[in-house]
């Protein structure tokens, strides 16, 4: 099934509407307001300010009715689309900023970097293959960042945002815990049914 997800000025699928299957780095030009959503199918990712910055949620198929009863404030600005990818992931982590210390390569779900690798902290990262949610807490919660391949970054900052996987990465490096591979397959790992 191809990607799309319909777009609503207010809760419960409300008022004005807009439909979507590509990118959309600033939603307010075709809505005022979006408090709700439906994703008839693939996989979304929903930011909260234009260009894909702030705050992210991950959206698979089903329906949103209202945006705060799922902790999101302010509605969203943009949103990308998450491509099929049916290959091999690979990402490689790395302890310092600049992409130096020790590194790791992961091609695989990983519920605690810290405790699994022995590192003191992640400050930088480089997507080979794949598409990836990083955590920001150990068991895949907290916020979360996507990222595709060809996203690196590198970072002295606790509470940088980050672009990965042909979206929108946001990293917290110092306190990044988890990483989970992100596919439009269902999966039992991921709970995720695109």
């Amino acid at each position: 099934m191809n990607s799309r997800i319909v777009f609503y000025e207010d809760r419960n699928f409300m008022g004005r509407s807009h439909e979507c299957s590509t990118d959309c780095p600033d939603m307010y030009s075709f809505l005022s307001r979006c408090h709700s959503c439906k994703v008839e199918g693939g996989c979304f990712m929903l930011y909260d300010r234009p260009n894909y910055m702030g705050n992210q949620y991950f959206m698979r198929r089903g329906e949103y009715a209202d945006y705060h009863m799922m902790g999101m404030a302010n509605g969203m600005r943009s949103c990308r689309m998450i491509p099929m990818h049916r290959g091999s992931y690979r990402m490689k982590i790395y302890e310092r900023e600049s992409f130096g210390g020790q590194s790791h390569e992961i091609m695989e779900d990983c519920d605690n970097i810290m405790d699994r690798y022995r590192m003191s902290s992640c400050m930088s990262c480089n997507i080979q293959d794949g598409h990836w949610l990083m955590y920001e807490m150990p068991h895949f919660r907290g916020r979360m960042m996507f990222m595709r391949p060809g996203d690196s970054k590198s970072t002295s900052h606790n509470d940088l945002l980050l672009k990965k996987q042909g979206l929108y990465l946001s990293v917290w490096f110092n306190t990044l815990h988890q990483l989970r591979k992100l596919n439009n397959q269902p999966s039992l790992a991921m709970g995720i049914d695109c």
